[in-house]
C-alpha cells in the first residue's frame, strides 16, 4: 500500500476536498451537490492536501527551554 502525504489514516472531509471550494461562515460550495458543511463526506471523495491547515505550534510552559538552540 502507498503512504500518502499526510498518512494514511486521514478521515474523509469535505475541507480537503478537491471537488470543494471553502465560503464564509464555515461552509463549503461542492461542485456535485452545493453548500455542504466542512466535515461531511461522500463517495466522490479526493484528498488535496494543500486544502489542509497545518496545527499551530505548541510552546513550552518553561521560556528557557524555548531559548535553547538546538
Amino acid at each position: 500500500m502507498k503512504k500518502k502525504l499526510f498518512g494514511n489514516n486521514i478521515k474523509p472531509a469535505c475541507k480537503y476536498c478537491l471537488l470543494c471550494k471553502p465560503l464564509e461562515n464555515d461552509k463549503y460550495d461542492c461542485s456535485k451537490f452545493g453548500m455542504v458543511k466542512p466535515y461531511d463526506s461522500c463517495k466522490k471523495f479526493t484528498y488535496n492536501p494543500l486544502m489542509r491547515i497545518p496545527k499551530k505550534e505548541v510552546l513550552l510552559a518553561n521560556s528557557d527551554v524555548n531559548k535553547i538552540d538546538f
